[in-house]
């Protein structure tokens, strides 16, 4: 009977459950990584505001009292620096201060209309400068044009750059009181105006004379309109040499009014030819001065004292062969 009990009696098993939580579950970790976000943001925030200037906490505080008004006006600490350094600027060794841009060593580049002007002038004159070095290397490379290289004097002056072809006792340039064209004084003047072609600028060609009188005096053909002949006959070598007409400006004759040896007013120096390459401000000023309509009482003799239209003729008498 003490067997079948044993048999009979219920077996119960007991399942325990391993790796429960409670009833928290996980949430501690979302917790603690809230916290740990908070703190970095709060550290964050106060190093910004240990590092930013007082300038700028004005400006964000002025910005949230009255944020339309500071982004329209702007005003002090409304982006007066860009910078979190300390101090403001990017000078790393400032520890106090901000400085404004104004207040700054750096100069601002302002780039206003007489600083561009001063810009054209100076790359102006520097083409003008590698013109001359053209012109003294065409001069060089022609055997027959370096011959002459003692009567072509370049310089730079207020108006341009000025190529003179001064007269020499054994080498004129023109038969004493002719503006006939000597050839070799030709072959230089069809070369220059080959070289002239490389630059815009617009020309002057100015003749002179020494002061030898005519001996008919101012009345008749002097060297007023010998000097201008001289110019004209001078232009149209240059034009021959493949110089467009149109960037003459001027075709002058000046007679003896500027010498170039004052010391000896006869001289072969005083006969001579000269060509201005004008820059931007000569041209312009000779411009402004033209009439607007040629006076229709000038004649051509008073033509020929002042200005000579580039395609003109100089009315003109037989001059003495004596003059220069």
């Amino acid at each position: 009977m003490a067997g079948d009990a044993k048999k009979l009696q219920p077996i119960i098993i007991k399942k325990v459950k391993k790796g429960g939580h409670a009833a928290h579950g996980g949430a501690w970790k979302i917790a603690y990584a809230d916290f740990v976000t908070a703190m970095m943001a709060f550290f964050l925030l106060m190093w910004l505001l240990g590092s930013t200037t007082e300038g700028d906490k004005k400006g964000i505080a002025d910005f949230f009292q009255s944020p339309l008004k500071v982004a329209m006006l702007g005003g002090s600490g409304s982006g007066d620096s860009s910078s979190v350094v300390r101090g403001g600027g990017k000078d790393l060794t400032r520890e106090t201060g901000q400085v404004k841009e104004g207040q700054s060593d750096a100069k601002r580049a302002s780039y206003t209309l007489r600083a561009l002007k001063e810009e054209q002038r100076k790359a102006e004159r520097t083409r003008l400068e590698q013109l001359k070095t053209k012109v003294e290397e065409v001069l060089a490379e022609n055997p027959k044009l370096a011959a002459l290289g003692g009567q072509i004097r370049l310089d730079m002056t207020k108006e341009g750059l000025r190529i003179q072809i001064v007269d020499e006792g054994n080498r004129p340039m023109f038969d004493s009181g002719s503006a006939v064209v000597k050839p070799y004084m030709r072959e230089l003047l069809r070369e220059l105006g080959n070289v002239l072609t490389e630059v815009p600028n617009r020309l002057t060609v100015e003749g002179h004379t020494d002061a030898q009188p005519f001996p008919g005096g101012d009345k008749g053909y002097s060297n007023w309109e010998l000097s201008a002949d001289r110019a004209n006959a001078s232009r149209r070598e240059l034009v021959a040499g493949g110089l467009s007409d149109a960037r003459m400006l001027r075709v002058q004759g000046l007679a003896a009014s500027k010498l170039l040896d004052a010391k000896d007013p006869n001289g072969a120096l005083n006969r001579r030819i000269s060509i201005i390459v004008m820059n931007r401000d000569a041209e312009d000023a000779v411009l402004k001065n033209l009439p607007d309509e040629p006076d229709a009482d000038a004649t051509g003799a008073e033509a020929g004292r002042t200005q000579v239209p580039p395609s003109g003729k100089m009315p003109q008498t037989q001059p003495p062969a004596q003059a220069r």
